[in-house]
């Protein structure tokens, strides 16, 4: 079962122009910088991102080293080093043993802020199908209670991407957001730093997506992420998330910029959502500091990993080498 999943078609909207490109530029800042700034409660400022270390892209290094290809190995050995998101799945880490995973992730970095991304809600990709599954409704919570506790504060999670988005369009909206609601109180409870998924530019209105987040409760979490495993342009990103952090009175976001390279120089939406051919990585991650209330762009997802079983790929969470290598160079690596 692969630890990522797709993101719906997005529904046809035009491109966003690139007027918010220029607030990017200058604005991500290595989160070491300026420790004794006021960081505002943002966890990404004040310590570096736990960085997992990825034994496929490792162990392809060093294949690519003993085969003498020394550029393909410096590659893939730099992606490695990328910290992304540590995704969390009932089928790899259920009810029972999650919650020892994430207290090993912190024993392992100490000095540093993990982000966890909780994906194991009932009915899962209830809209692509390539990662379906989820838990059942009565263990889902439980679930959450155990991977909150275990994490605590300093700690970041990003909550079941594509779920909230995806429910406009899948059966019993209602339950979906109430576990929502649930798995977002029980985070906060734990002073877990929260950032609900919100979908993308090209996908779901801002005010609908506005007005889905106030009935999740996200005024009780950090805020709320977007493009999340997806490659729309930064620039759409940014204002479609400033947009939705207006109608919620200022919430905090993050935008996944791993894989947003291509989309963010040309400025145009990308419609195709599974391993899109002609792609690039985009801005690696750091914490943003530009008066705005984007508190960081991350790679949500590992970029190196598969969407799904189409254009050639593997199935959806596996490591994909090749198309890492060409993500990378396509980025100027």
């Amino acid at each position: 079962m692969g630890q990522t999943g797709p993101v719906l078609p997005p529904r046809s909207r035009a491109a966003v122009p690139l007027a918010l490109a220029a607030l990017v530029l200058g604005a991500v800042t290595g989160c070491g910088d300026d420790a004794d700034a006021d960081t505002d409660g943002n966890l990404l400022r004040e310590r570096p991102q736990t960085a997992v270390a990825n034994p496929r892209l490792e162990a392809a290094a060093k294949q690519a080293t003993s085969d003498g290809d020394t550029e393909r190995a410096a590659v893939l050995q730099r992606l490695s080093d990328v910290p992304t998101g540590i995704w969390l799945t009932p089928e790899r880490y259920p009810l029972g043993s999650v919650g020892g995973y994430v207290s090993s992730v912190l024993a392992a970095g100490t000095d540093t802020v993990p982000v966890f991304v909780l994906y194991g809600i009932p009915d899962r990709d209830c809209t692509g199908q390539l990662s379906a599954g989820g838990l059942p409704v009565e263990e889902y919570l439980p679930w959450v209670d155990e991977i909150a506790t275990a994490a605590g504060p300093g700690t970041v999670a990003v909550l079941e991407p594509d779920a909230l988005a995806g429910s406009v369009s899948c059966e019993g909206v209602e339950s979906r957001v109430g576990l929502l609601r649930d798995a977002v109180r029980a985070l906060d409870d734990a002073g877990v730093a929260t950032y609900v998924d919100a979908g993308h530019s090209d996908w779901v209105p801002a005010e609908e997506m506005a007005s889905l987040l106030e009935e999740v409760d996200v005024a009780r979490a950090r805020g709320f992420a977007t493009n999340v495993a997806n490659y729309q342009p930064l620039q759409s990103e940014r204002r479609y998330a400033e947009q939705v952090s207006e109608l919620l009175g200022g919430a905090h976001y993050v935008v996944d910029t791993g894989r947003s390279g291509a989309a963010s120089a040309t400025g145009r939406a990308v419609e195709d959502w599974c391993n899109p051919p002609n792609q690039a990585l985009g801005d690696e991650p750091g914490y943003v500091d530009d008066d705005t209330a984007l508190d960081a762009l991350l790679w949500v997802k590992p970029p190196a990993e598969s969407d799904g079983t189409c254009h050639g790929g593997p199935p959806a969470g596996e490591v994909w080498i090749d198309r890492a290598v060409a993500l990378a160079e396509a980025a100027g690596w």
